[in-house]
């Protein structure tokens, strides 16, 4: 006796199929009883019933159309398993999408966050270099001072022998006795400067006017506008002003020998300003 052996499981669709196939192959087995002829047979005849004959076309044909139903079947089952399988590829790729997209956008914020960290650090350590930079150039002006209070400090004293014959002298109460009187200083003090320097400068400056003061420039915009004869602002008058000079910025004299101090630090000389300074 052959060995039994095990089908395969059957699936819903392949039940179908069979099921179909064995309704048809019944309809075959009824059709094939019909004569081929349009004849009516007599019951009981029996030479007409020998003489019936019979047709296996309708078999075939029911044999063809099951042969065709199973094949449509069997694609239409490898159009859904194919139709599933594009569903998971496309569901699995759409997962990696999202995968990738979830990795670059950490890594954009991640780079982000570093780069907005580096650009804070970089400017604080600008704002502190700037500030170090301001405290230096304090520090600068500051010594500048002292040691210009401190070289004054040492002309007074050499120079007070010197004064008191300029003031015993007497000059005239008009533009040219004060230039020449703060001549006399300057030239006991070490000043540089000339007649002709500071009579230009003068005329210049103030048109030989004593109250002289401009209330328009950027000087008097911050609060502190030039007076006098050479147009001096307080703060350059009160650290270049002369001993033994009035500390009125209105006098003439004293105007005139510290704005000469101050060209002579800045400048070299009164003789070299031919303009605003």
């Amino acid at each position: 006796m052959p060995k039994n052996t095990h089908s395969p499981a059957l699936t819903k669709h392949h039940k179908i199929a069979l099921a179909g196939v064995a309704t048809l192959g019944a309809a075959a087995l009824a059709l094939s009883a019909v004569p081929s002829s349009a004849e009516t047979i007599v019951s009981g005849s029996p030479q007409a019933a020998a003489n019936m004959a019979y047709t296996t076309q309708q078999i075939k044909d029911v044999k063809g159309t099951v042969t065709d139903q199973l094949a449509l079947q069997n694609v239409k089952i490898e159009a859904i398993a194919a139709k599933k399988k594009a569903k998971t590829a496309h569901e699995l790729h759409v997962a990696h999408l999202k995968k990738v997209h979830a990795a670059h956008v950490a890594h954009v914020k991640k780079a982000h966050a570093a780069h907005v960290a580096k650009v804070k650090k970089a400017h604080a350590a600008h704002v502190k270099h700037v500030a170090a930079q301001k405290a230096h150039a304090a520090h600068v002006q500051h010594v500048a001072a002292k040691n210009r209070a401190a070289q004054q400090a040492a002309s007074r004293s050499a120079a007070r022998p010197q004064i008191q014959q300029v003031a015993a002298k007497t000059y005239a109460n008009n533009l040219d006795g004060w230039i020449r009187q703060a001549l006399d200083i300057m030239n006991a003090k070490g000043i540089p400067g000339s007649y002709s320097g500071l009579h230009r400068n003068i005329i210049r400056e103030s048109s030989g006017n004593p109250n002289a003061i401009n209330n328009w420039d950027i000087n008097a915009i911050n609060g502190i506008p030039s007076k006098g004869l050479l147009q001096v602002i307080p703060p350059t008058f009160a650290t270049y002003h002369v001993s033994g000079t009035s500390w009125n910025i209105y006098d003439p004299v004293a105007n005139i020998t510290a704005a000469a101090n101050y060209a002579a630090h800045r400048y070299g000389s009164i003789d070299n300003v031919n303009s605003a300074y």
